[in-house]
């Protein structure tokens, strides 16, 4: 009888040289990645088409049920709504949810607006949004989080972080507020100021009591990530004390950036102390050199942020900086109390947009003569 050979273990396939091994390795690495965009597509399709649903719901029941009924029969019959529908299709549209639907068709009554921001907005983004009083407020936040993909956490942040109050949008005049957010939602276009806030919050950086140029320096570039946030997105860090040198003497810009939405180099000078007429000269001299030596093809011209302690407004004002490319904001190492905050910002739109409009040269120089 023949002798039977003990089993062995099974044969592993065999391969000429390595490049089989690293075929499977890089069809897998582009599996994943295929599997991962698909699944963010589907998502992001579902979210898209939630959020339409949502404002179709609350559309339907706010037209054809609600109508100009008093708000008492609007408590009684979307509960009632609400109970038919959760058994079909979960607490989804429960009475709560029900009630924001309804109120998302009411600050969101453009269909075709509703469309674009679905996009790139969740439900969760729109749950934020909907409690917004201020028509211009809601719109500034619902765009900015479009364009600039913020998550709802970000939102929230913003919100809690007066931004929109901070912007130079919030001190126009509504109708010219209204026509730059329409130019952004319609082309896209972002323009200086929506970009630049005022005062600056860098309570962060961890600055108290006197502290030197050098010191607010150094603390922003310790943290930088965290300044960049503040400044918003589309911001890229650049350099530090960029030497210019003009007719052999020496001058240094503190910080230097780059924004890509606004294609232009972005100087910033740094100061401890309050903003006087002396500083725009500096800033003026650098903006110049940068447009001549730094400046490359297809981008505009280079803008200036000057960071000071404190500033009046009306010497602000008198020197018209913003035709020279410069803008002048305060900053906060320590922050008040945020109604103290809310009351001072809340007074400086409305300064400064009754200011604007009592003054004829600052309307729209596109209206007709």
């Amino acid at each position: 009888m023949a002798k039977r050979k003990p089993p062995g273990k099974p044969l592993a396939p065999t391969t000429k040289g390595s490049s089989l091994t690293a075929a499977p390795a890089a069809l897998l690495d582009d599996l994943r990645v295929l599997i991962r965009q698909t699944r963010e597509g589907v998502a992001q399709a579902v979210n898209s088409a939630l959020v339409l649903l949502y404002w179709q719901v609350g559309h339907r029941i706010r037209t054809e049920i609600l109508g100009e009924k008093r708000a008492t029969y609007g408590e009684q019959i979307v509960p009632t709504l609400s109970a038919q529908l959760v058994p079909d299709f979960g607490d989804g549209f429960g009475p709560r949810n029900l009630f924001r639907m309804v109120r998302f068709a009411e600050v969101f009554p453009d269909r075709e607006v509703v469309s674009t921001l679905s996009g790139q907005l969740g439900w969760s983004h729109v749950v934020e949004l909907i409690p917004l009083d201020d028509p211009l407020k809601r719109e500034f936040y619902a765009e900015m989080c479009r364009v600039e993909r913020w998550s709802v956490r970000t939102l929230r942040a913003k919100v809690q972080g007066m931004l929109f109050e901070r912007t130079a949008l919030s001190r126009k005049p509504e109708e010219l507020a209204r026509k730059e957010l329409a130019a952004l939602r319609e082309e896209d276009r972002l323009t200086p100021d929506l970009v630049f806030r005022d005062p600056y919050l860098l309570d962060f950086l961890g600055l108290k009591d006197t502290y030197s140029e050098k010191d607010l320096e150094a603390a922003i570039l310790r943290d930088i990530q965290q300044f960049i946030l503040e400044l918003g997105a589309g911001f890229a860090f650049i350099d530090r004390q960029k030497r210019v040198v003009i007719d052999r003497e020496d001058f240094y810009i503190d910080l230097l950036f780059y924004h890509r939405r606004l294609r232009r180099l972005i100087a910033i000078d740094l100061k401890i102390g309050k903003f006087t007429a002396a500083d725009k000269g500096q800033m003026e001299l650098y903006l110049r050199w940068l447009e001549r030596h730094e400046m490359q093809p297809g981008e505009e011209p280079p803008l200036g942020l000057i960071l000071c302690a404190d500033k009046s407004e009306e010497q602000v004002e008198l020197l018209q900086l913003d035709k020279s490319g410069i803008r002048v904001a305060s900053y906060l190492t320590d922050l008040p109390p945020r109604p103290l905050l809310q009351r001072k910002l809340h007074d400086a739109v409305v300064t400064a947009r009754a200011r604007l409009e009592a003054v004829p040269a600052l309307e729209d120089p596109d209206a007709p003569a």
